[in-house]
């Protein structure tokens, strides 16, 4: 037991460190357009935005906020937000752009398993998109951190990467990892998502979380199911041999609308 926790102290402090080795390059990259986003544009897309409805007035907990674009887009709709990230690069970007835009969202750097110790509040709305449960290990644990921070009758709103589009290889010629949660999967990356040719290489532990893993925790957690959806486009263009088929619509061209990209979940308390 020490030894699987020691292991899992030492994923987190490199997650940490990539994500801080990323926040520069993304703030320069076309993908964030921080510019566009500071004279006014949302960072959101459409699906969560839709998922969303009317925040104004609404207490939102968005874990794993990144630099806070999507925290700070919300706090321009309305909402009294609190970003969680675990990379304190990030985290005080964020907080430089709230002061610099004149808004009031709240930041704090601290693991998502770990926030109920620095968060004395309960929420409207949490919020997750994106990229993000990769990361963590534990479903059941990520359901009853989001289950402790609702409202009863609050909503958890999330938009995450399909797992079908993580079995495949970075170039999608083949299946290479598992869709269930058998093993972490380690790998080494150079760049990132948002900027290919960053000059940062590392190796990087992630884990698969099946659909029914996913919807299993939060149904445990005794949330109830309000919405599924699975959507065959990505509102990013962050994998190799992408087409544009919508406005932010993309697709994988050897796949085509065959593959799901992305899939959402609304659950209530």
């Amino acid at each position: 037991m020490f030894d699987k926790w020691k292991r899992l102290i030492t994923i987190k402090k490199a997650t940490a460190k990539l994500w801080n080795q990323r926040v520069e390059p993304h703030l320069q990259s076309e993908l964030y357009d921080l510019e566009g986003f500071k004279s006014g544009a949302t960072s959101l897309n459409t699906i969560e935005l839709d998922l969303l409805g009317d925040v104004s007035g609404k207490s939102i907990l968005h874990l794993q906020c990144h630099f806070g674009q999507d925290s700070l887009s919300l706090a321009r709709m309305g909402a009294k937000v609190v970003g969680v990230d675990l990379s304190d690069k990030a985290i005080e970007t964020a907080k430089n752009l709230n002061t610099e835009l004149g808004l009031d969202a709240e930041f704090i750097c601290c693991d998502v398993y770990d926030s109920p110790n620095h968060i004395n509040q309960q929420f409207d709305i949490v919020f997750t998109t994106y990229g993000t449960i990769g990361w963590l290990p534990d479903m059941d644990k990520w359901a009853g951190v989001i289950s402790h921070f609702l409202k009863p009758d609050g909503k958890l709103v999330f938009v995450e990467f399909h797992p079908a589009v993580w079995m495949f290889d970075d170039d999608f010629t083949h299946v290479a990892y598992n869709y269930f949660n058998a093993e972490p999967i380690i790998e080494t990356t150079e760049g990132t998502y948002a900027d290919r040719n960053a000059p940062i290489k590392t190796e990087t532990v992630g884990w698969n979380h099946d659909l029914g893993e996913v919807i299993g925790a939060l149904l445990g957690k005794g949330l109830k199911i309000e919405s599924f959806k699975e959507y065959d486009y990505s509102p990013y263009d962050v994998f190799r041999d992408m087409e544009q088929v919508g406005e932010k619509q993309y697709r994988l061209k050897k796949m085509g609308n065959k593959l799901p990209m992305v899939y959402s979940l609304v659950c209530s308390k």
